[in-house]
């Protein structure tokens, strides 16, 4: 297996990074002499199993399990991403992520993304103050369009109003969380009179990651209004994503950041681990194409579905773009999938196993 692919435990800032992202230790990405991304080190955070796969009923016990079993193994973050409507079941991301806030030790939090105009921008950055507040400072608020028509629907939203209604969003967040600035106001949202103490701890406020799968005008709207970037797993490959980083760097130059300083992660990545190549194929045929409306064939050659040294050459590849973040997502067994992920991948990268 490719050397690089780092033990999310074994992470270490550095020294000429460290302000990448203000926070506590386990919010900075860290060096990797070895890497073709110089100055960072690929790690790894999982999703929490929000979709209804049809395994087991929710419960809160299953959410916590899961959660200090992703802690113990030293995964650096931990994250949820939001739908009102799906073709699964589904269960409401921030209310997951606050319920679990006790067991996450120093993980990274994450919405991968949140909703701002679905939810509208006061609830949302009401909520997420207060996770922020309760875990001391270490939630990451990825924000995006969304690509459900649906959830639009369901909340009298214009589907069609989605980009420009987010790039107000994501202002008035801002606004919101500032203890002191000017007030927003624009075509869609004002925080004229709106007070929402407390605040968060940090100041002007959590970062905000900008969802965008790669075309121009996200890329652009991830420059200007973003402190990171979030890919999706199954709408993209690492040579894809190897490009719509190179653009973005060149549009981060025109907005006056710096693209050596600007993170990025790559979510959905669903994972599941067998060496049957028949398995690998039902998982990917009779499960995440319908659920994800995509291709089985696409997916199965996208995700993190196959055999340990299928997967790891996956995530090398993804190391070699310049990826530093990839957020797994079990599809079933959870927690056999995130074991055998990190004895059967992590572990036996050389650079972890130093005898092998």
């Amino acid at each position: 297996m490719k050397a690089g692919l780092g033990l999310p435990g074994s992470r270490r800032p550095h020294p000429e990074l460290g302000a990448l992202r203000p926070g506590p230790p386990s919010a900075i990405f860290t060096a990797d002499e070895t890497s073709q991304d110089s100055g960072y080190r690929m790690d790894y955070g999982v999703h929490l199993p929000l979709i209804g796969f049809g395994e087991r009923p929710v419960s809160l016990r299953h959410l916590i399990h899961y959660t200090e079993t992703a802690e113990g193994l030293g995964f650096a973050a931990l994250s949820v991403n939001d739908h009102l409507l799906f073709s699964r079941p589904w269960l409401d991301g921030p209310t997951a992520l606050s319920s679990v806030l006790s067991a996450t030790g120093q993980m990274d939090l994450m919405t991968t993304v949140a909703l701002p105009v679905v939810r509208g921008p006061v609830a949302l950055a009401k909520s997420m103050a207060a996770i922020d507040i309760l875990s001391g400072g270490r939630l990451i608020v990825g924000a995006g369009p969304g690509s459900s028509a649906r959830d639009y629907a369901a909340v009298g939203i214009p589907f069609g109003e989605r980009f420009k209604r987010l790039d107000e969003a994501v202002e008035t967040l801002r606004a919101l969380w500032r203890e002191d600035g000017p007030q927003f106001r624009g075509e869609f949202y004002s925080t004229e009179g709106v007070d929402l103490d407390p605040r968060p701890p940090r100041q002007p406020g959590p970062p905000i990651w900008i969802g965008s799968w790669g075309s121009e005008a996200g890329l652009r709207r991830t420059a200007r209004l973003g402190d990171g970037w979030l890919a999706s797993a199954y709408n993209t490959t690492p040579e894809q994503f190897a490009a719509a980083r190179s653009r973005l760097g060149e549009h981060l130059d025109a907005a006056g950041k710096t693209p050596e300083q600007f993170p990025n992660a790559v979510a959905t990545m669903f994972l599941h681990i067998t060496e049957d190549p028949d398995e690998a194929d039902s998982i990917c045929r009779n499960i995440l194409a319908p659920t994800l409306n995509r291709p089985a064939q696409q997916l199965r050659e996208r995700l993190l579905v196959g055999s340990a040294e299928e997967c790891a050459q996956k995530l090398a590849a993804y190391q070699s773009a310049g990826a530093q973040r990839i957020m797994l997502w079990p599809i079933k067994d959870e927690f056999t999938q995130l074991e055998t992920f990190h004895q059967q991948i992590l572990l036996q990268s050389p650079q972890n196993n130093p005898t092998s």
